[in-house]
């Protein structure tokens, strides 16, 4: 897969059937609210409004699954942190995730962990590597919005996550200039 031709949304899913009729494989993404999944999704398949953005945290209520270039689905999982709706909806959102993880009967050939480079891995993400790395699932983080550091920086920033993530691959990505674009594109097609 040198680059993503074909596209489309299929379904949501906000209880716990991810299992798809063609039995295609799931890559999927995960990460806090607001580090911009929806924005590498879009960045990554080359259309702006694929995946629906928005400036408020936690736009993504279900778990979208998009069709890739009819050989695997690309799964784009609600934030989990902060969102603007009610402690009680967010709950509900972070127990799919972890139930998917952990219990469903579609094991994505990875998971792509989408952090804001310029915040780093939070406890939440560090919580969230744990359960992931627990349930044996093959997982890479993705450092989300370079652009908005210094090259220095970004290079800084980047090896103190590769230090702190250990085995785990760190890709430096921004959603905005597609830097990163061609490593994230092989890196999902070396899963698959």
């Amino acid at each position: 897969m040198a680059k993503i031709l074909k596209s489309e949304f299929i379904k949501g899913v906000i209880g716990d059937d991810y299992s798809t009729e063609d039995g295609l494989p799931h890559v999927s993404f995960f990460g806090r609210s607001n580090a911009g999944k929806s924005s590498v999704i879009n960045s990554l398949v080359g259309k702006k409004n694929l995946v629906k953005t928005s400036k408020l945290p936690g736009k993504t209520r279900e778990a979208n699954f998009f069709r890739i270039d009819d050989s695997f689905f690309l799964v784009d999982f609600p934030g989990y942190g902060y969102a603007k709706c009610s402690v009680s909806e967010r709950n509900k959102m972070i127990k799919r995730i972890l139930w998917y993880v952990e219990f469903s009967n579609v094991r994505p050939q990875a998971i792509f962990l989408i952090i804001d480079a310029k915040v780093g891995l939070t406890v939440l993400d560090r919580d969230m590597i744990k359960i992931i790395k627990e349930n044996k699932h093959n997982i890479v983080i993705v450092a989300n919005k370079i652009d908005k550091l210094s090259q220095s920086v970004a290079r800084k920033q980047l090896l103190s996550i590769q230090k702190e993530a250990q085995d785990i691959p760190v890709l430096g990505y921004s959603a905005k200039t597609h830097k990163g674009k061609d490593e994230l594109t092989q890196t999902i097609a070396s899963f698959l």
